[in-house]
């Protein structure tokens, strides 16, 4: 579990291509960042959780297979390109954001960014069977980033943004037409779905 609270942004230091499958390596945000970290376990790349499989000083491994790279972005990342990563909540742990599985349900794809003096505005452009479960005030991840929602219009919504987001995350230099992975907010999802199959049933009734 997750908390969309990220800790830092790590760059990618390392890929190795093999057929349907990555494997690639970050350097850790800091030092302190790896205290503790042991392989298996788990780390979120832009809200994709994924699983430790070597460790060498300040560099730490990762395998990616065929159905995160099918949909995630991460499959799209160069080298020197920087993540945003988030360790695993431990019990205890304040979360300062909302509980998130880093299970990615696709891609949003960057329509607009507006800025202004102290405030950044997104717009993203997402897929109609997901736009369902995205309501104004609602909460959503971001490239694993807990953010509420500012507005809903058609297949598109937005999220506003402060200077300390902007700082430790990768919206600090986010751009029209990127694709940025999603994850909608559990409870949402399943309410809307709750909701739709007993209005289903009620209609073949």
């Amino acid at each position: 579990m997750f908390t969309g609270i990220v800790q830092g942004v790590a760059a990618l230091v390392a890929i190795e291509e093999q057929v349907a499958f990555r494997s690639h390596v970050i350097q850790m945000p800091s030092i302190a960042w790896g205290e503790g970290l042991v392989v298996g376990a788990s780390v979120a790349h832009n809200g994709c959780c994924l699983t430790v499989t070597q460790i060498e000083g300040d560099r730490v491994h990762f395998d990616l297979m065929q159905e995160t790279l099918r949909l995630t972005n991460l499959g799209q990342l160069q080298l020197g390109d920087k993540v945003n990563v988030e360790r695993a909540a431990r019990f205890g742990d304040e979360i300062g954001g909302h509980a998130m599985s880093g299970h990615i349900m696709g891609m949003a794809k960057v329509s607009a960014v507006i800025d202004s003096p102290n405030n950044r505005q997104v717009w993203y452009r997402l897929a109609p069977e997901l736009m369902k479960y995205v309501l104004t005030k609602g909460y959503i991840g971001i490239d694993g980033i807990s953010l509420t929602v500012g507005e809903v219009r058609a297949n598109t919504f937005c999220v506003n943004l402060i200077p300390e987001t902007l700082a430790r995350t990768n919206l600090g230099w986010v751009k029209e037409g990127w694709q940025t992975n999603i994850e909608i907010d559990p409870q949402t999802q399943a309410i809307v779905d709750t909701v739709e199959r007993v209005l289903a049933a009620r209609q073949r009734a």
